[in-house]
């Protein structure tokens, strides 16, 4: 069991970096909380915890309930994933790697000390204090950008821009409680449709209104418990590239050569 890669957060961006290390041969775990509320579902390894086994893009991720489990499942060359919000698995796995993916904008836990590299992605991480090294989340000329002192660019609080829609593209809720969706991932959706409804805690319902139109590229699913001001879905301007919404995404990509890059340039593991 030497040699495993550990990525806290099991959503579009962790999937994307867990994809390409298990591509190169590396052995990965992933640790998620108990009920993720990921919108990129279908890119995003983190649904293991409800359909116990999930396949993107040709690599298998395996829900797995204790460390005999994560080793059965790393021997059949699969990504391991195991409910663990607070890294107790650290401890138990003791990673030549760990990686911080959870993207909650601030440092929930991840430090120096869990194993010989640490590496964190966007704002709440200092490269040189709290964890080895940092690469840059935010879309522009510097994403992907690996930094080994100081930190990644604040959070602005603006979604990428797509085909020049940004913040338009993005949906939030508007209250806590219970949401029932309409439509599904790559549906093609028009401004003003009602896309799913939010049932509070005294049963009114709350409608979930397009923004703009375009491909639902992400929601959150159906069913799920939600809080007020949430991000619960994404929709893709460019009716044409509906394969993105099944796919991962460039910026996944991106961030993913710049943790492969760090893990090798490091020498962490014998070639």
């Amino acid at each position: 069991m030497n040699n495993i890669i550990l990525v806290r957060g099991a959503g579009d961006i962790a999937t994307g970096i867990i994809h390409r290390l298990n591509k190169c041969g590396f052995k990965v775990v992933a640790l998620e909380v108990e009920k993720p509320l990921a919108i990129r579902r279908h890119v995003a390894f983190c649904e293991a915890v409800y359909e116990k086994e999930i396949i993107v893009e040709e690599v298998t991720c395996k829900f797995s309930k204790n460390v005999e489990e994560v080793k059965a499942t790393l021997k059949e060359g699969k990504v391991a994933l195991v409910i663990d919000p607070t890294g107790e698995y650290i401890e138990k796995l003791k990673p030549s790697v760990v990686i911080d993916s959870i993207l909650a904008k601030k440092n929930l836990g991840t430090n120096k000390t869990m194993a010989p590299l640490t590496i964190g992605l966007g704002p709440g991480f200092c490269a040189g204090e709290d964890v080895h090294m940092v690469i840059e989340t935010m879309r522009g000329h510097n994403l992907g950008r690996v930094i080994s002192i100081g930190k990644a660019l604040k959070n602005t609080g603006v979604p990428g821009s797509i085909n020049g829609v940004s913040k338009e593209r993005v949906v939030y809720s508007n209250t806590s409680g219970r949401i029932e969706n309409l439509c599904d991932i790559g549906d093609i959706v028009k401004k003003g449709q009602v896309l799913a409804y939010i049932k509070d805690g005294n049963g009114e319902k709350y409608e979930v209104i397009a923004t703009i139109d375009g491909i639902l590229r992400g929601i959150i699913k159906s069913g799920s418990q939600i809080p007020a001001k949430l991000k619960i879905l994404d929709i893709d301007p460019r009716i044409e590239e509906l394969k993105n919404s099944c796919t991962i995404s460039d910026k996944a990509r991106c961030i993913s050569g710049s943790v492969l890059e760090v893990i090798l340039s490091k020498k962490i593991f014998p070639i």
